[in-house]
């Protein structure tokens, strides 16, 4: 019997295997097409680029729908921001549950319309409906576009001697969702004061913000959102596609206190966990210490952790006095742990 493969987005392996190679019909004017370490891709329209990108819509009904909308708008949005260019048009599609009420999805859809008024974002088109067998929290799906001056659009392309800089630290997207889904677990570790700092961190969850601050200014190279498998999965996708090694100093890295306890505390390695909002990106030396100041000005912790090397030095990561290799984790520990403490705090 066909084993099932484990939770959360498809193996690297399976889609160099099934899916890249069948991707329709070849056309010229696709200058970016799906690959690992983009999180967009872009149409060529002559003097301006139009990058896209696509995600499930995720209304996780326990963190309460405004929480959950709102977070819904940023990770998408977030994905055509790493590309430079501002996003600007969303088309949404919206197949909900029954238990759904209509209560729910006014309040949902207030809380849309708010956050792309913020963004500068305009819904051109959608589709909404009812349907058996549509559970939460997916509830359908969204493409979001943008529209910009070629210039403006930075096509992922690390080269050796670029800074790698890493906005907010690891694992924020765990932090908080697992300090919203299981606050009592930390408040009988940490007590309920902490409980509330591990919670505000959900609204770190967006790089839109931080990728158009790093974007405007010069010598940024590439920029990638670390979803799944977190800080080390991201980066390693990044030196895979642009084929390069890097130097990975741990220790330079920001670490919230409310992530390492977080991660301490359901026993999670932060930087191979899921952290949507935390920017991970690359620039050409000179300019890294601008670009981080640029972040910092604007309350978004920053630094620089590392740099890119010669492909064949490999990935190496440099945390106290040990050095190792990187590879990719595969498998993102997040998903793991919730399933575990879901059924703690719901034993049958």
């Amino acid at each position: 019997m066909e084993r099932l493969p484990p939770l959360g987005k498809i193996h690297p392996e399976f889609f160099n295997r099934v899916i890249y190679p069948r991707l329709g019909k070849p056309d010229a004017s696709v200058i970016v097409k799906p690959q690992h370490g983009v999180d967009f891709g872009v149409i060529d329209l002559g003097k301006e680029a139009m990058v896209l990108s696509t995600d499930p819509f995720y209304i996780a009904r326990e963190l309460g729908i405004k929480k959950a909308a709102w977070f819904a708008v940023h990770i998408i949005a977030s994905d055509v921001a790493v590309s430079g260019i501002r996003p600007r048009f969303l088309a949404i599609d919206l197949n909900l549950p029954a238990e759904m009420k209509e209560s729910e999805l006014a309040l949902m859809w207030e809380v849309v319309h708010s956050e792309c008024k913020k963004l500068e974002i305009a819904v051109v088109t959608g589709h909404t409906a009812r349907y058996a067998g549509c559970n939460y929290p997916m509830v359908g799906g969204a493409v979001m576009f943008g529209i910009g001056k070629k210039e403006k659009l930075i096509i992922p392309k690390i080269h050796p001697g670029d800074a790698i800089i890493v906005t907010k630290g690891p694992a924020i997207e765990t932090t908080g969702l697992m300090a919203a889904y299981f606050p009592s677990f930390l408040e009988a570790r940490y007590g309920k004061g902490f409980v509330k700092k591990a919670q505000d961190v959900y609204f770190q969850m967006s790089t839109v913000k931080d990728a158009l601050i790093a974007s405007s200014c010069p010598g940024v190279t590439a920029m990638h959102d670390a979803t799944e498998c977190g800080v080390f999965g991201g980066l390693f996708e990044m030196a895979s596609h642009s084929k390069v090694g890097m130097n990975i100093y741990l220790d330079d890295m920001v670490l919230q206190d409310e992530v390492k306890k977080t991660c301490d505390g359901f026993n999670i390695d932060p930087y191979r966990a899921i952290s949507e909002g935390t920017l991970l990106a690359t620039a050409k030396k000179k300019w890294a210490g601008e670009i981080v100041n640029a972040l910092k000005r604007e309350g978004i912790p920053a630094s620089v952790v590392g740099e890119a090397t010669a492909e064949r030095e490999g990935i190496r990561v440099f945390e106290g006095n040990h050095k190792y290799k990187l590879t990719h984790p595969k498998v993102d520990p997040f998903w793991s742990k919730f399933e575990e403490y879901l059924k703690k705090r719901n034993p049958k």
